[in-house]
């Protein structure tokens, strides 16, 4: 739809009809489900301060900073420094994408200051951590009893920087060893809505042998998924891991899967590479990439900080 936009919508167009359209070019973007709820309850709101009358061309900067003085300190419901960052942005984007494909003239919110709120830095592995918590994890395969579902867990984490969900989702034909030098793992959804987040990612030739070990232990069939377990014991695993490296850090998925993202800016991997395997849209990633550079440094090893690009 968005090399045909104006044959849709054009100026006059009333707000719900233009929100609409740009619901479509949100979802055909990669979106996320949140990110296109927030954004277009955002506009909505903006489009609830308007006369109904008024069309999408007819909005000026001085109506964008109105409804933004009344939202911050007239409409009586809190509104957090990163919510009202987030309503600039999402305006912003709804203008800009009306003015790219040829929908308006002239951009209402181009002018309008944004006041950009960054959340705190997630706590990462440092690099040291990072190799201390990998033999940690192996560690648990020469135990009285053997288990090399920490190893299998921990390793594929740190190098594919999957979710939780995304990890208790894969079944054994997710990952493909037809290519012994090239495994891969395909992420799969059920729902149609993420499946902008389906992709595929390189993994370590390394961990195979430690997934095959992994899979003789397991007493499930081996056409169930691979982690069949509830989410809280597969945490457990990871915990566990932590304190057997000597950490006082509490290692997660999330951890990990910062820690991995940072490790491969670290070691030069494409940023938009990176992006792609973490499974992100490119609204997310902006905020994504400002954090990474600044990780990078705590990743690195004390001597070999690694110069700013």
């Amino acid at each position: 739809m968005n090399n045909n936009v104006r044959e849709f919508i054009n100026a006059d167009t009333k707000f719900q009809a233009a929100i609409h359209a740009w619901e479509i070019h949100l979802v055909n973007e990669g979106c996320s489900t949140n990110t296109v709820k927030a954004f277009l309850s955002d506009v909505r709101l903006l489009a609830s301060n308007i006369p109904p009358d008024r069309s999408i061309g007819s909005l000026t900067t001085k109506d964008i900073n109105q409804f933004l003085h009344w939202m911050e300190n007239e409409r009586n419901v809190p509104c957090s420094p990163k919510t009202y960052s987030r309503r600039i942005t999402s305006i912003k984007s709804f203008y800009k994408w009306l003015k790219t494909y040829g929908v308006i003239e002239h951009d209402p919110a181009e002018k309008i200051i944004q006041k950009s709120v960054i959340s705190p830095l997630p706590e990462i592995l440092t690099s040291v951590e990072y190799q201390a918590v990998l033999d940690a994890a192996n560690s648990f395969r020469f135990g009285a009893k053997p288990d090399a579902r920490p190893i299998a867990l921990t390793q594929l984490l740190l190098a594919t920087g999957i979710k939780k969900n995304e990890t208790l989702g894969i079944y054994p034909n997710h990952i493909d060893l037809e290519d012994p030098d090239h495994p891969v793992l395909y992420i799969r959804y059920d729902s149609p809505t993420n499946r902008y987040k389906e992709r595929k990612i390189e993994l370590p030739v390394d961990w195979i042998p430690v997934y095959q070990e992994y899979l003789d232990q397991k007493s499930q069939a081996r056409t169930k998924k691979v982690f069949d377990f509830k989410a809280r014991t597969l945490e457990y695993v990871l915990e566990e891991v932590g304190k057997t490296a000597g950490l006082t850090k509490h290692v997660s998925f999330n951890m990990c899967r910062w820690t991995s993202a940072v490790h491969d800016y670290y070691v030069n991997m494409d940023p938009e590479a990176i992006r792609i395997k973490q499974g992100v849209s490119k609204i997310q990633w902006r905020e994504i990439f400002m954090k990474l550079k600044q990780l990078r440094d705590l990743y690195a090893p004390p001597a070999q900080k690694p110069q700013e690009e």
